[in-house]
């Protein structure tokens, strides 16, 4: 199985910190942030690496290379203007099929977690689209996305009682772009149309999982890493 690490934002809510360099380097308990998702992709047995850039992309490519140092094969897929997660991903398909329509993990590049991504091998698709692990709702995400019943995930549901968040993990068909138009659109749009066709299946993830979009909530996850390291 091939990764897509989505790493094209510009991070402006990090800013000023990411005015000079881009969201996935930013530190974190002594390295960039993308490093953390390499070394547990590799650890998985992932090494097919696929990462996507836009702001500041050269310095990405400039830290990685091609991978090698980390153990793992990194191709890159530019643009030229930021794609959203879900034009972002149709422009780098290229890549991720060039060995064909094998399902592909898809991992958004500003997320921290203690989830193991050899998980992520065991998933069986079946006649599904996509594969999607829910997060409880964080308090920046109090109404969460999506809906989780006994394995099925419905793009409805009851805000107050039921709904998750998407954890910005997720394991896709190819398929799952057919007939999608190349531009900027958010992966949110299909996986959406999935689920009204009953093609989505979801896991709750109950494991440690931060969205590191903001200042205050990379510097909590910097001093939760380094005193656990302790």
């Amino acid at each position: 199985m091939k990764a897509m690490i989505l790493a094209a934002g510009r991070g402006t809510r990090m800013a000023p910190l990411t005015d000079n360099c881009p969201k996935p380097l930013l530190p974190l308990a002594g390295k960039p942030l993308i490093v953390h998702h390499i070394e547990k992709l590799v650890a998985a047995g992932i090494t097919e690496l696929v990462i996507n850039h836009a702001w500041l992309g050269h310095m990405l490519e400039q830290r990685l290379g091609d991978g090698s140092a980390l153990g793992a094969q990194i191709q890159y897929s530019p643009e030229a203007r930021a794609l959203e997660t879900g034009g972002g991903i149709l422009h780098a398909l290229p890549l991720l099929t060039a060995a064909g329509q094998e399902p592909f993990l898809l991992v958004n590049g500003d997320v921290w977690t203690d989830w193991d991504y050899q998980q992520a091998l065991q998933v069986s698709l079946a006649n599904d689209l996509a594969h999607v692990w829910l997060v409880d709702n964080p308090e920046h995400n109090p109404a969460g996305d999506f809906t989780l019943r006994d394995g099925r995930v419905l793009s409805g549901g009851n805000i107050h009682h039921d709904r998750l968040t998407f954890s910005g993990l997720s394991v896709l068909r190819p398929q799952l772009f057919d007939a999608q138009e190349a531009g900027a659109f958010p992966l949110a749009h299909l996986l959406r149309r999935a689920m009204d066709a009953g093609r989505v299946g979801g896991t709750h993830l109950r494991q440690r999982w931060v969205d590191v979009g903001t200042p205050q909530r990379l510097t909590e996850l910097d001093d939760y890493l380094r005193t656990t390291a302790l």
